[in-house]
């Protein structure tokens, strides 16, 4: 293995990915513990690297920016080609990764992708594994700083959380398609039961893209709960949601980033697994946090589609009182 100024990790595109590399991340780091670690990732996921304890910058995933950096290595998450051409481009000397795509031809090192599934975050320590770098536990754990902590609270706050009461976080949004979600109607189920009988306050968090589905669920809720139901669509970046997440009891997502994001943030999570796999995206967290993962096993799942072309079974056989008994298992007592 070559002296080495400095290494670059290119992150994955998406939150839950990044998420789910950070324990490869945490391993690099050891590996190189007297050089310098650089994380390469697109403006939508850097955000998330700010949490993470022994980074030494963030770049841009450019040419430019990868080139400025003057790492000697670049170690790939992504396996797309464009990654390969991005770090030959940038001049990086030494270029590790799965071999993919044809890629080959523009990596030093290239690795046999593994023949057996795997959950993704073994997924990524696998490629270290194969390039001799030891693997460490397969936890994640965020660093979320005070400045992130003092403007959740002002958001919360201002939206009408009296900080006194039970704080759940919901992510009823997903990225990936509709079939990803939970059903909008049984989220207000939910949230009434919360408000109504828990006496909780409710936080519906995600994108500006997940905003009409987060207005539609507030309106569908009684108005006399509606106050104690915030939308938080859009309002938050990456450090200001994780902290918005570590001051919850617990954390209801469908599979997406939010979801990673919560456990990492050390917040109780109840994980909704609908189309998609729960082997090999269910949450990492620490030891101490507890994960729930809640499916209705059908015999169509998991079937990876964007859109369910049938009944949308395997969300709809997952009722609002199965995910609220999950919360009462695994809700903790507001800090």
């Amino acid at each position: 293995m070559p002296e080495s100024r400095g290494v670059v990790a290119l992150a994955p595109n998406w939150l839950g990915d990044a998420v789910m590399a950070l324990p490869a991340v945490a391993d690099l780091r050891r590996h190189f513990s007297s050089d310098r670690v650089v994380v390469a990732a697109r403006t939508s996921v850097s955000g998330l690297f700010t949490l993470v304890p022994g980074i030494d910058s963030i770049v841009s995933a450019d040419v430019p920016s990868i080139r400025n950096a003057g790492a000697s290595v670049a170690v790939l998450f992504p396996n797309s080609f464009a990654s390969a051409w991005l770090v030959k481009r940038s001049g990086v000397p030494e270029r590790w990764g799965y071999s993919a795509d044809l890629r080959h031809l523009m990596l030093t090192r290239a690795i046999r992708r593994p023949g057996k599934p795997m959950h993704q975050s073994e997924y990524y320590q696998h490629l270290l594994r194969e390039l001799g770098i030891e693997n460490g536990p397969r936890e994640t754990a965020l660093a979320i700083p005070t400045d992130a902590l003092h403007d959740a609270r002002t958001l919360l706050t201002e939206r009408g959380w009296d900080a006194q009461t039970a704080l759940v976080v919901l992510a009823p949004g997903a990225a990936y398609g509709k079939a990803k979600q939970w059903i909008p109607t049984h989220v207000v189920q939910l949230v009434t039961e919360l408000v109504r009988e828990r006496h909780m306050t409710c936080a519906l968090v995600g994108s500006r893209g997940d905003a009409t589905t987060i207005r539609a669920i507030r309106s569908g809720a009684p108005p006399e709960c509606q106050p104690r139901i915030l939308d938080l669509a859009g309002l938050t970046t990456l450090p200001v949601l994780a902290a918005v997440m570590s001051l919850a009891s617990a954390c209801v997502s469908n599979d997406s980033g939010a979801m990673h994001l919560a456990a990492a943030a050390g917040v109780p999570t109840v994980a909704i697994f609908g189309p998609t796999n729960e082997r090999a995206t269910a949450p990492l967290a620490r030891s101490d946090v507890s994960i729930e993962v809640l499916t209705h096993p059908v015999w169509c799942r998991p079937c990876m589609l964007r859109e369910c072309p049938i009944d949308h079974r395997c969300m709809t056989g997952i009722e609002p009182a199965h995910v609220l008994a999950a919360i009462d298992r695994i809700a903790r007592a507001i800090a």
